[in-house]
């Protein structure tokens, strides 16, 4: 059995209140990961094409502020 097999038969057995928890962590360990994913991306320029996009796209008129 793999150890995800493993983790996996253990969150099965686990009672609903304790699920409950687990469920919000996961969720709140995942944004956390989206978050750095973003933030990395961010400062090695990934963005940088579409924000220039989005800016030559302000200054033609083709966008409006929210």
């Amino acid at each position: 059995m793999s150890e995800v097999e493993a983790i996996e038969a253990r969150i099965r057995d686990l009672p609903p209140q304790e699920f409950a928890s687990l469920r919000e962590w996961f969720h709140e360990f995942e944004n956390e990961c989206w978050d750095q994913q973003i933030a990395s991306d961010f400062k090695s320029g990934k963005f940088n094409q579409l924000i220039e996009k989005a800016r030559a796209e302000f200054a033609q008129g083709k966008a409006r502020e929210l």
